[in-house]
């Protein structure tokens, strides 16, 4: 290897000895060696073309760059470790690419070709780019910044996502290819598509973008974006540093998983872009009918049946998976986790302030359960007009050897990920603010209320088997009993709730986050504490601590307490990074006691939304429950408007219920006494509890009283005379602007 990293002819390193013995010596397909020759000269030389043409208009200190990443070019990045940042920077680069094509016809120099041909691509693709330009419009994503790196990278490298797949070129027809890649969607693959696929795949009906974890990049050079994409997933999670080139290679084929599947026509140039997939330890699987001496076993490889072409690749890429059949008639996988159901589109919709509708696990004995027994009480979905509601209970019994009480809360937040995987099935917040909905496609497949029993009753035992030996669920639609239900869950609700009391923030080293939400608002982690549970107000220090022994690796992790840096508003060093690196590094400190100085990020699955209330000097909340205007003049979903999804409001911000009966309330920002209105069903639900956090705070028992609601009124002018009789302590406080 000379200084810059490039291969030299006579050196070969032991990473490619993973290839010592995949072509026939007596055999070689010299064909397919110099396709990739004659396509990485093609490559080289067409990149050096647009390359010469952009410096002579816009010069050599023309700064070059894709939008939202923080790589640079990520494949050279990665690979060379050369930071780009001027069209200047490019010709030695290219130029040394080009120096590294031989016409010697092996498999090993063909994967130098291949590496030219991915230098060629990122540099012609980083060209669209030049002065800001955005030359992609909906539905080709182009590149994929690092925000949907981080999002889905992590994913992608433990094997939740169990492996990426980039499919090029045309199919057999539009029927066929949307089979494929539902699939694929099914099995919970990442998907890249580039070419004439995309608009087969849209004629099919496949669901694609972002929220479906299916990308299509576009056309020709524009496979590259699936390959920079693995790359810095690399980088990020793998903690390969730039430049190391080997570790690159060895982490993509050990880590990524990829494959290409290649339907239709092959010309020389995608024939080097193969040879650039195989490099970095990715196969090729074509439906094109290949002689034996045009295949090389295990990496080139022909596969005309579109019946079995999906496994064929698996099973050289080595990806093996749990079959799950879950008896519903629609498909299931995490590519659906991000789905959102329009009123549109709403077949029917469960609770969300329509109706009444809860959730609850319950841990119970052997002798209490009937495995796999699901039951209905009450209207199915096919009782009910389109766009209706109904009521929902949802009761699930769970009998497990190693079960612990303390997994209850945990199981039971837990059912937001596996419905939402569900193809036309919406899940949002928790316990009894529960929203859910059915599209109108899922309800014309066939889908009914009793197929949420039989997917939780699936995913329970598939997702936690050493916790979880059997599933009961009992749905409930009719009024009457879920209101009854729902009286026993908030039974447990309240023992969840009371186990927390005797814990404080300061008896503890670590805090757990919980990104469980991350599906609806990527750039959002909640912090969770002793005193200060989750915005949804499902996930509390201990359900945060038994996740994580649940789970290591999952959405609830610990986070250190070092490094104070404000004990009055509830800042440590550790926590700043942690948030930072997990709120796709765009939030860069977080308070834990203030709403007024970098609060905490907000969702959407918060019960409530306090909002500064500047003419009372205070601060008003209002519930997911209460529809009604609020005294900042919007409403609940006008607030959520403003504050969730992910974003850093100070002044402003979504919290659960029993947050305001924490010690730790607003503590930074004057604490409970700057309660000054509230809707009333929240005043009287938290009743006693409130009145006896205020005699503790020094407010005195009647402080509840002096809080306003929609009864006194929503405007300041009708509440301010209110506060001013009662001799509100807010009036008198220092002043929170």
């Amino acid at each position: 290897m000379n200084i810059d990293g490039v291969l030299t002819r006579d050196w070969k390193d032991a990473f490619d000895e993973i290839f010592d013995g995949a072509v026939d010596e007596s055999k070689p397909p010299l064909k397919l060696f110099e396709k990739a020759y004659d396509g990485a000269v093609i490559a080289t030389s067409y990149a050096e073309i647009l390359l010469t043409q952009a410096i002579r208009r816009f010069g050599p200190d023309q700064p070059v760059a894709y939008p939202d990443t923080g790589y640079y070019l990520p494949v050279i990045r990665a690979l060379s470790g050369e930071a780009v940042q001027k069209l200047g920077d490019l010709p030695p680069i290219l130029n040394r690419m080009r120096a590294q094509i031989y016409e010697d016809l092996s498999f090993y120099n063909a994967r130098l070709c291949g590496e030219a041909t991915a230098f060629s691509a990122e540099i012609i693709e980083a060209l669209r780019y030049l002065n800001d330009a955005r030359p992609h419009v909906d539905p080709w994503t182009g590149f994929l910044g690092d925000p949907i790196v981080r999002r889905y990278g992590i994913l992608l490298v433990d094997w939740t996502i169990p492996g990426q797949v980039i499919i090029m070129g045309k199919g057999k027809s539009s029927e066929a290819v949307g089979k494929m890649i539902q699939d694929l969607q099914g099995k919970g693959f990442m998907i890249f598509l580039c070419n004439q696929v995309i608009e087969q795949a849209l004629e099919a009906g496949c669901k694609l973008g972002l929220d479906f974890i299916a990308f299509p990049i576009g056309n020709f050079t524009q496979v590259i974006h699936a390959v920079n994409f693995a790359l810095r997933a690399g980088i990020t999670f793998g903690g390969i540093p730039p430049g190391e080139r080997q570790n690159t290679r060895d982490y993509q084929r050990r880590r990524v998983r990829a494959f290409v599947l290649q339907l239709g026509e092959i010309d020389e140039v995608q024939v080097a872009a193969h040879f650039a997939a195989i490099f970095l330890g990715f196969p090729v699987i074509t439906d094109q009918e290949l002689a034996e001496d045009e295949q090389i076993p295990n990496w080139y490889v022909s596969n005309p049946n579109y019946d079995d072409i999906v496994q064929v690749a698996m099973e050289i890429r080595g990806i093996k998976l749990k079959i799950l059949d879950i008896p519903v008639p629609i498909t299931v996988g995490p590519a659906f986790e991000g789905e959102v159901i329009r009123k549109g589109d709403m077949r029917i919709e469960f609770g969300g302030g329509r109706t009444t509708a809860f959730e609850l696990v319950e841990m119970v004995g052997e002798d209490d359960i009937e495995d796999g027994k699901i039951e209905v009480v009450g209207p199915e979905i096919d009782e009910v007009p389109e766009g209706g509601s109904l009521p929902l209970g949802i009761m699930v019994k769970i009998f497990g050897r190693k079960m612990q009480k303390d997994f209850e809360g945990v199981l039971e937040r837990r059912m937001h990920y596996l419905i939402n995987y569900g193809d036309g099935i919406w899940h949002m917040a928790q316990r009894d603010t529960l929203w859910m909905r059915i599209s109108k496609d899922a309800a014309a497949k066939g889908f009914k209320i009793h197929h949420f029993g039989e997917l939780l009753v699936a995913k329970f035992k598939d997702e936690f088997p050493s916790i979880v030996d059997r599933v009961q669920v009992t749905l409930i639609t009719d009024a009457a009993q879920v209101e009854e239900g729902l009286a026993h869950a908030r039974t447990f609700y309240a023992a969840r709730d009371e186990r927390l009391q005797g814990l404080t923030d300061e008896s503890v080293e670590e805090f757990y986050s919980c990104i469980l939400c991350q599906s609806f608002a990527p750039n959002h982690c909640c912090v969770v504490t002793p005193e200060r549970p989750g915005l949804c107000g499902a996930v509390s220090w201990l359900d945060g601590k038994a996740a994580h022994e649940i789970d290591p690796t999952g959405p609830n992790r610990p986070i250190k307490k070092e490094g104070l840096l404000d004990e009055r508003c509830g800042i440590w060093e550790s926590v700043n990074e942690y948030v930072y690196n997990n709120t796709n590094r765009t939030i860069e400190k977080c308070s834990i006691y203030s709403f007024m100085n970098d609060p905490m990020t907000s969702c959407g699955c918060f019960e409530c939304i306090m909002a500064i209330f500047p003419e009372a000097n205070g601060v008003m909340i209002t519930t997911r429950e209460y529809g009604g205007d609020t005294p900042s003049g919007m409403t609940f979903s006008a607030l959520a408007g403003t504050c969730g999804g992910g974003v850093q409001t100070p002044g402003f911000m979504g919290h659960g219920r029993a947050y305001v009966l924490s010690k730790k309330f607003i503590n930074a920002d004057g604490g409970l006494a700057r309660l000054v209105w509230m809707p009333k069903e929240l005043k009287d639900s938290l009743g006693d509890h409130l009145r006896k956090r205020a005699a503790e705070a020094g407010l005195g028992e009647d402080f509840v009283d002096k809080i306003a609601d929609e009864t006194v009124g929503t405007t300041a002018d009708e509440i301010l005379p209110f506060l001013e009789e009662k001799g509100h302590p807010a009036l008198a406080m220092e002043p929170l602007l």
